[in-house]
């Protein structure tokens, strides 16, 4: 899945909006704030619609382990250590180790692991070895993921009929000890897995990453070569498999294999978990077709096979009659440093049919906009197939998409199925409303923005034009353009995903200028786009970098991409014959500020680029994608890093957010049918993350 983050709009203030009773804005913790979406329209859907979403929604649960194991091999033993002392220590809770370890929990939590959500380095425990090691002595030792026949073996000798054993029984104490021993190291020692998912060229990726994707030993070459010859291999390479896609890549006997994550196979507990669920939704489906793609999906997790896999994208891109829709299976490949492995996510969802209205006039117009493109027409589709587009209610959010998520989703990532069947682009409504109600009245426009007039603009234009970028981005910038023949589709390799998303933006900036648009009614005049220019180049010029630890450089996809795109167009605006470039950066009373002199200049620039990078895509020019990256999209300017650093600082604000999901209570009649489904709000993080640790724990602490 291509996805546009909500990274661009974290920051932002939008547009001047009556506030409802509902309470968007929630706990804050670390760098981190929690929000809350509002499922606007639930009421009004039928019992049938209403079954069908809770289904899904314990379906986007129910693989929540997956993801916390491909984010490291450590991690679900750490949550269950982290969880036990946070619940049961009887120790001083006031006192600043237990504090910071409530802290570090949360992070973890959010993350989903160790390792920071978007900048993918290994969190620094505030308390200390001694203070957790201590903790871990204290508690029920039978909540720990130590051997459980040692802790039944050490309560029975201690004539325990419950089967709890003592804390203080020697066996215990060495079993604690020996967890602690090889925990702790990968918890506190920095050096030791400090990346998740590292992105730094000429170093061996898998080695340097401590995603759980590849087994210990596989090197970055050997797993290069590997899928290589599974390509060669091919037997339709015309319709090629996404090799690699849902399997973890490990050494036995020194030999190359995979472990497939399948029902029976790696992850298969929580697969089995998801398939029940899956099987229930089938039977509310709102029609055939729908079933029918249920039905796939659940063959294809019961076997693992790729060709059914691309089955399933098929009919679930040609299903869009119904209102409920889903995704759910291993999807994102952010996660992976070589770009081929998915996460696991889950999200459930129903149409907004009012906004839909305004994604239906861009999917009807893909052809006009495919023609129109600044690229090469030999990187142009002769017929846009299949785009369907929609503004949709998220109802559920699991795995890879929360608690931090996307705004928008492009579906399926095969190209070729792009191609000859089309894709399903969807912009997350409540998600964008609940950001944006979140940044109002927050200071970060006026320390920021370069003078009024700016932020008057930005004030009318900023959040319906937020959105016309999402919507351009996932609708048909993702679905724009082609690869040329043989042309591979992991040519460009680690880069893979920093340039599409560069892509996307890119066809976005450049169409949101456009007068077809005004003529559309997408914006209300000719002067509408500016505010996205601005507050897009603010980002990637500068405030982007408040997600960025001092000394670090840029390694996410999407902040790469928008880094990318901003600063080739600084350095390539050119002089006009006013002597001023069409974008600069400024200082006033000792601050820096972007300042636009030439909008429609803008545009020709953006074009451009989007010309440029559409060629290395199409043509899988690798060393194209890292000399543009690396140029543009890594580097961070340490004085002005500092500066923004503590511009923003003084603002008190979170520079990444995240949501809490709603609950959904079912009320059912003697028989066991559902008679109702109500969605209820205001359940604390805490709360939240400890019940899906309870109720979706699937998988053992250690997956091999």
């Amino acid at each position: 899945m291509f996805v546009l983050t909500a990274a661009t709009i974290a920051t932002s203030c939008g547009t001047q909006k009556e506030e409802t009773e509902f309470q968007y804005n929630d706990e804050r913790f670390a760098d981190l704030q929690m929000l809350r979406y509002q499922v606007e329209g639930f009421d009004e859907l039928s019992l049938r619609q209403k079954t069908l979403i809770y289904y899904l929604s314990e379906a986007a649960l129910s693989g929540r382990d997956i993801l916390w194991d491909q984010n490291g091999r450590y991690n679900l033993r750490i949550r269950q250590m982290l969880e036990t002392v946070y619940t049961d220590y009887a120790g001083d809770r006031e006192s600043d180790d237990f504090k910071a370890l409530t802290v570090y929990l949360k992070r973890c939590w959010f993350s989903n692991g160790i390792h920071h959500h978007y900048g993918s380095d290994k969190f620094q425990p505030g308390f200390s070895e001694d203070f957790f090691r201590k903790a871990l002595h204290s508690v029920d030792p039978s909540k720990l993921p130590i051997d459980s026949a040692l802790v039944a073996t050490a309560a029975a000798n201690a004539g325990q009929a419950d089967s709890k054993a003592t804390a203080a029984d020697p066996a215990v104490v060495a079993a604690v000890d020996a967890l602690c021993d090889e925990i702790f190291p990968v918890m506190f020692d920095p050096a030791l897995y400090p990346k998740r998912t590292n992105q730094a060229d000429g170093q061996d990726l898998i080695q340097t990453s401590a995603a759980n994707y590849y087994g210990p030993g596989v090197t970055q070459a050997e797993a290069e070569d590997f899928y290589l010859r599974m390509k060669e291999a091919d037997t339709d390479p015309a319709h090629p498999i996404m090799f690699g896609m849902n399997s973890r890549l490990v050494k036995e006997n020194g030999q190359l294999c995979e472990k497939v994550w399948r029902s029976g196979g790696l992850y298969g507990p929580a697969i089995d978990r998801i398939i029940f669920w899956l099987e229930k939704a089938k039977t509310v489906a709102e029609n055939d077709k729908q079933a029918a793609v249920i039905d796939r999906l659940i063959e294809y997790y019961r076997t693992g096979d790729l060709r059914t896999f691309d089955t399933y994208t098929i009919q679930w891109v040609e299903e869009t009659e119904g209102d409920v829709d889903f995704t759910n299976g291993f999807t994102e490949s952010y996660g992976d440093p070589l770009g081929m492995k998915a996460s696991w996510e889950g999200i459930a969802n129903f149409k907004d049919k009012g906004a839909t209205e305004r994604t239906k006039k861009l999917s009807a117009n893909a052809q006009w906009f495919e023609d129109h493109s600044p690229v090469d027409p030999r990187f142009k589709k002769e017929k846009c197939k299949g785009i369907s587009a929609k503004v949709i209610v998220a109802a559920m959010l699991g795995g890879d998409l929360y608690p931090s998520t996307a705004i928008g989703i492009n579906l399926p990532n095969s190209n070729w199925v792009r191609a000859e069947h089309g894709s399903k682009s969807v912009t997350i409504g409540n998600l964008t409303d609940a950001y944006n109600k979140a940044a109002r009245g927050n200071g970060f426009q006026e320390e920021f923005v370069i003078d009024e007039q700016t932020r008057e603009l930005i004030s009318k234009y900023g959040d319906v034009c937020d959105d016309l970028h999402t919507d351009l981005h996932e609708c048909l910038g993702h679905g724009s353009g082609k690869l040329l023949p043989g042309v591979d589709a992991d040519s460009l390799k680690a880069y893979g995903s920093a340039i599409e998303e560069a892509r996307a933006d890119l066809f976005g900036l450049y169409y949101i200028a456009d007068p077809k648009l005004v003529e559309l009614g997408l914006t209300p005049n000719a002067d509408a786009y500016k505010s996205q220019y601005y507050t897009y180049l603010m980002n990637g010029l500068m405030t982007q970098l408040v997600r960025i630890e001092p000394g670090n450089e840029i390694e996410e996809a999407h902040m790469r991409n928008r880094a990318l795109v901003a600063h080739w167009v600084l350095e390539h605006a050119a002089t006009q014959a006013s002597g001023h470039p069409a974008v600069e950066l400024i200082q006033r009373d000792g601050k820096t500020y972007v300042k636009i002199n030439d909008y429609p200049a803008l545009r020709d620039l953006f074009g451009k680029l989007l010309a440029a990078i559409q060629r290395v895509k199409s043509e899988g020019d690798f060393e194209g994608a890292r000399q543009l990256i690396e140029t543009y999209g890594v580097k961070v300017d340490a004085k002005l890093h500092q500066e923004v650093l503590a511009r923003y600082r003084a603002l008190d604000l979170a520079p990444y957010k995240g949501f809490i999901n709603p609950e959904y209570i079912v009320t059912e009649d003697k028989n066991g049918n559902i008679t109702d489904v109500q969605v209820r709000y205001g359940e604390a993080y805490d709360h939240q993350m400890l019940r899906y640790s309870r109720d979706y724990r699937t998988l053992p602490y250690i997956n091999e």
